[in-house]
């Protein structure tokens, strides 16, 4: 079936060949039997790596292959109890890691799937978005400007349709579409101007086609990355914080060799030290930080799925917590994205229409729209040039929606604004479907951000008559006639004059207006006839109410010192009343409203010194979006901007953080972004910001607990063996203690929930150490009172007369629960333990009690005594052992306590 020549034959014929009807798509039965046959409708990608290589890379570090060289060294001088334990340490830290690996690995590669593109096919008569995926040969695909084609398709109708085929043919300029069979089978791809290929974009027009080829048998099958891969993709933090792992490794390895050299020099045997010093730099070395950083990235970003934003591109996740504007489009993403026709001006007054959201029901409050010409020409006009579609439970419905189900809720397919006027016509009886009965369209030239306008043609028993919507300053510049309840006549000055005041009245209330009109064409007119000398029929003005959430979340936007930036395409005045209900924007404006005229006269230079003053852009293009990032970006600031439509992919990728919408976005601008949002909310993008810092403050809270958990240790075998001490820890020791309070404790640091506050500091810079704000302090001093407390212990221990055996043991556990009780001052930098809820994170006491538990088995446990040389503890020594692991703890919570105490007290006294 995929080696037919589909450009050479009729759609018609194609259809046959693929056994489906034009009018009603394939079954879902005969879909699904398809599917079987053929497979999903997806590119073969490269396997991801599989679980027994990935436990098997566990053991290439280079300090691990030392220690089993070491080990298999000491089974040749006999001691090979300490061998077995040695590497039964190994191995469970080899779990361990490969457990954080592998559990990374799977939520990066899941996040793939959240970011698979949609397709609308005709099933069983009726319109469905279905998973790109689920495409098989037979379906019928139907297609808009933005859209990216997902299977092989041969045209059925085309309407001004251009495909951007560049990243399969070469070819730089959009290729014209239409539906006619060419003659040469061997027709070049880049010439086959009916047929559409996966992987390739409408630039512009609308169509339908037929699936001809899916999955590896299309054109596009060889090439790869149809789906953004983001597992491979190292954020700028995993890539510092690899360089310091290698400074990290060097260190440890030298103060290891400096103890391993002073501990013989003092008379501590070879092997004994060699096995202390292999055993350090293990424990030195955070072998773990790599892949925790990965597991916590992994995890916040599902907790961003929870909240409906969806992460493409990790290093997004870290710029999340610089940014400081965020450029919203109004439309849906601050606002309900419900378009609601509020007034009608046809005839010289202006009509009132009641109703909610999307459905049909409301009345023309001081006139009967089912009668009076004017008002029933308006919204004609309104429901013959629109492409939207109303439905009700994704039904499509063409009139006779009383079959539906009456809790079922109405909703639009395709343009808001569109459905907006599908509805307002709908309430006085008049339905696109029903008037296509009687007219048929033959033309339309599509909306663009140029021209302003969109216009059909269709074709009635009169003749010819075009249909013409769009912006009311362009509208009413090209007409020369209006309609009246007197018939058509002149359209004066006073006139004119008279409609913009009826427009500024709409948009003082936050209406977005539109203004229609209409032309008879004589038979044989050009199609750029269609848009000159119109008859003008009235004014729509509808709003889309701001979302409740949008106005809450920019007020945190404003406490977090991030700057809200509303970007529309509406009316000055209709973005600056919206603007001002939402709070972007709270005095009187003056130079916080520009629009799209006053920027071009801007130059750049101009535009860099007022950007920051700027809260509205009103009547702006998709170019001057560009524009407005690259003078943000070039005043220092880090940009997050939104987008939906295809010309808004430049912007979108221009920003630091470019922010598709999910529910109304093109796969365009998809691509092009670095986030999604699932619901087009503006609260959504804020959630975002304030997860992207918590992840941030997670991996600064774990990277602060292991490196001065493990600053401890070494300083705890350096300072013994400076001062002349025995040994206070053996090398198995070493790596229990390695092994109870690297693993789980760090892994639960980083299922923190956001801190209290966290949205109301400013943002970070971009350019911030992973140790600014004191991190390398902090890690140093509890480091240094780790390695000290357990010295003193060890040191008090022998002093009071207990054996070798017993100061080890003590040492050892003054080591462990030293590193757990802080695992707690690690869960806040600005907080101490006596002002976090220890219960916030089940995870982390689980982790603790589990660690507890195995530290307490290895010193109670009779077989596991002999292995770890430890010996049970009396009272007195464990009352030091607490008090060494906990009271550092203690004494830094209460000095927190105070601290925080006194400054809220000054900030109150200054309130």
């Amino acid at each position: 079936m995929q080696q037919q020549a589909w450009h050479v034959i009729s759609w018609t014929d194609a259809a046959k060949a693929l056994e489906v009807q034009p009018s009603q798509g394939l079954s879902q039965r005969e879909a699904e039997r398809r599917a079987a046959r053929v497979g999903k409708n997806v590119l073969t990608e490269k396997k991801g790596i599989q679980p027994l290589f990935l436990f098997l890379r566990q053991f290439k570090d280079f300090m691990v292959l030392v220690l089993l060289a070491a080990t298999v060294v000491s089974v040749w001088l006999g001691e090979l109890a300490d061998s077995v334990t040695i590497l039964s340490i190994v191995l469970m830290n080899a779990i361990l890691g490969f457990i954080q690996e592998y559990r990374a690995e799977r939520s990066m590669e899941s996040l793939k799937q959240l970011t698979a593109p949609e397709a609308k096919v005709l099933r069983e008569g009726s319109e469905q978005r279905l998973p790109a995926a689920e495409l098989v040969p037979g379906d019928i695909v139907l297609l808009e400007a933005g859209d990216r084609i997902p299977a092989d398709v041969r045209f059925m109708r085309t309407v001004n349709m251009k495909v951007e085929e560049s990243a399969l043919t070469g070819e730089s300029q959009p290729s014209p579409k239409a539906a006619a069979p060419l003659r040469d089978e061997y027709t070049p791809m880049a010439d086959r101007h009916n047929m559409g290929y996966m992987g390739t974009t409408l630039a512009a027009g609308r169509g339908a086609g037929l699936v001809v080829a899916t999955g590896m048998a299309t054109e596009m099958g060889m090439i790869a990355g149809l789906i953004q891969t983001v597992a491979e993709e190292l954020t700028p933090l995993q890539q510092r914080l690899a360089q310091l792992g290698k400074w990290l490794v060097f260190l440890s390895v030298l103060v290891c060799f400096l103890v391993v050299l002073t501990g013989i020099w003092r008379g501590e045997g070879f092997y004994k030290m060699f096995f202390a010093g292999v055993s350090l730099a293990v424990a030195a070395i955070p072998e773990g930080l790599p892949a925790i950083v990965t597991l916590s990235l992994a995890l916040g970003v599902q907790r961003m799925i929870k909240r409906k934003a969806i992460v493409r591109k990790l290093p997004a996740v870290e710029t999340l917590g610089c940014a400081t504007v965020i450029c919203s489009d109004k439309t849906g993403t601050l606002t309900q994205n419900e378009m609601t026709v509020r007034r009608i001006y046809t005839g010289g007054r202006m009509i009132a229409v009641s109703g909610q959201g999307y459905d049909p029901k409301g009345d023309f409050q001081g006139a009967d729209a089912t009668r009076e010409e004017n008002i029933q020409k308006t919204l004609r006009i309104a429901a013959l040039c629109n492409n939207a579609s109303l439905t009700k439970k994704g039904i499509q419905v063409a009139g006779l929606f009383r079959a539906a189900k009456r809790d079922a809720k109405w909703g639009i397919d395709g343009d808001p604004t569109e459905g907006a006027l599908l509805v307002a016509a709908a309430k006085a009886g008049i339905w696109r479907e029903v008037l296509e009965k009687k007219e048929e369209r033959i033309g339309e030239i599509p909306f663009d951000s140029v021209r302003k306008r969109m216009s059909v043609i269709y074709r009635n028993k009169r003749g010819k008559q075009a249909y013409i919507k769009g912006a009311p300053d362009t509208i009413i510049g090209l007409c020369r006639q209006e309609l009246t309840p007197e018939g058509v006549r002149e359209l004066t000055a006073e006139r004119r004059c008279a409609i913009m005041r009826a427009h500024d009245e709409m948009a003082r209330q936050a209406l977005r207006v539109l203004a229609l009109a209409e032309k008879p064409l004589p038979e044989g007119s050009a199609a750029a006839d269609a848009e000159q000398n119109l008859i003008f029929a009235g004014l729509m003005g509808m709003i889309d109410p701001p979302r409740a959430s949008a106005r809450q979340a920019i007020q945190v936007c404003r406490r977090a010192g991030i700057k809200t930036v509303m970007i529309t395409g509406d009316h000055r005045l209709t973005a600056e009343a919206v603007a001002r209900e939402l709070g972007i924007i709270q005095k009187i404006p003056g130079r916080e409203v520009v629009t799209g005229l006053e920027l071009a006269r801007m130059s750049d230079e101009e535009l860099s010194r007022q950007v920051l003053d700027i809260r509205v852009y009103a009547r702006v293009t998709p170019k001057d979006k560009l524009r407005i990032v690259r003078a943000l970006k070039q005043g220092g600031q880090v940009v997050a901007m939104t987008g939906d439509g295809v010309n808004d992919a430049p912007a979108v990728k221009e920003a630091d953080i470019g922010i598709a919408m999910g529910q109304n976005g093109t796969d365009v601008t998809k691509g092009a972004s670095a986030m999604v949002l699932g619901d087009d909310n503006f609260a959504t993008i804020v959630a975002a910001v304030e997860e992207g810092r918590a992840i941030y403050d997670n991996i600064r809270k774990f990277i602060r607990y292991l490196l001065s958990c493990n600053l401890g240790e070494v300083l705890t075998m350096f300072l013994a063996v400076l001062v002349g001490l025995p040994l206070p820890l053996l090398a198995i020791q070493i790596l229990w203690v390695n092994l109870v309070t690297d693993g789980l404790p760090a892994m639960a640091l980083g299922m923190e929930k956001a801190e209290p506050g966290i949205m109301e500091r400013p943002p970070r810079t971009p350019g911030e150490s992973v140790f600014a704000r004191g991190l390398a302090g902090r890690i140093a001093i509890r480091g240094t009172i780790i390695g000290l407390g357990t010295l003193f212990v060890f040191a008090v221990g022998l002093f009071f007369g207990a054996e070798l055996l017993a100061a080890r043991t003590m040492a050892f556990s003054a080591l462990v629960f030293s590193q757990l009780i802080h695992v707690f001052d690690c869960k806040s930098e600005e907080r101490g333990i006596f002002e976090t809820s220890l219960l916030s994170n089940p995870c982390l006491l689980g982790a603790v009690a589990i660690s507890a538990l195995m530290q307490l088995s290895v010193i109670y446990w009779t077989p596991l005594q002999g292995i770890f040389k430890t010996a049970p503890l009396l009272g007195w020594q464990w009352e030091l052992v607490l008090g060494a692991a906990a009271g550092p703890t203690i004494v830094i919570g209460v000095i927190s306590l105070i601290r925080n105490f006194w400054r809220e007290s000054m900030a109150t006294g200054r309130g």
